[in-house]
């Protein structure tokens, strides 16, 4: 890998995806997680949630260091609110890290990962080597956590391996 690229995957989080049901706004979901969630392709984080927008009026809701009735907890506080389908054991969440981070995303992802485009809550929701992940910009180190399906993890692994070593 380049010396200037971290790569870790993150182990024990909570996934769901949470979706508003017809009537309830995202004010209201918000509310109940005691979180503004965000409106668009963007993440938020307070009460040791994270919020990434994923569509219109639904997030993909991530926890580290979940238990393991996470999503059956998120539902039942939000009842009536949301439908919400735990993702846990669905996506494998990789973190990268280093000034080489947005030089591997840029080969891979058709968006702009532009400091003045993508900066830190930024979000998307978009394929990489044909693989579709959610990506979303930590800080401004810059670190990402890239989510793909369990299912592809070694192939998005291969792709960054080898993009890792073209640097």
């Amino acid at each position: 890998m380049a010396d200037q690229l971290g790569v870790e995957e993150i182990h024990g989080l909570g996934i769901a995806t949470v979706m508003a049901r017809k009537g309830a706004t995202g004010a209201a979901i918000g509310a109940a997680l005691g979180i503004v969630p965000p409106e668009g392709p963007h993440m938020a984080t307070a009460n040791a949630l994270t919020m990434i927008g994923t569509g219109p009026q639904s997030w993909l809701v991530v926890k580290e260091r979940a238990v393991p009735d996470f999503a059956n907890a998120l539902s039942e506080t939000l009842k009536g609110l949301a439908s919400v389908s735990d993702q846990s054991s669905s996506y494998i969440v990789t973190r990268l890290t280093g000034s080489d981070a947005r030089t591997v995303l840029q080969r891979g992802a058709p968006i702009d990962f532009h400091p003045d485009c993508f900066r830190t809550g930024s979000a998307a929701t978009t394929m990489i080597a044909h693989i579709g992940v959610i990506l979303w910009q930590i800080d401004d180190s810059p670190t990402y956590h890239v989510a793909t399906f369990r299912s592809y993890a070694q192939s998005f692994q291969h792709w960054l391996s080898a993009t890792a070593a073209a640097l």
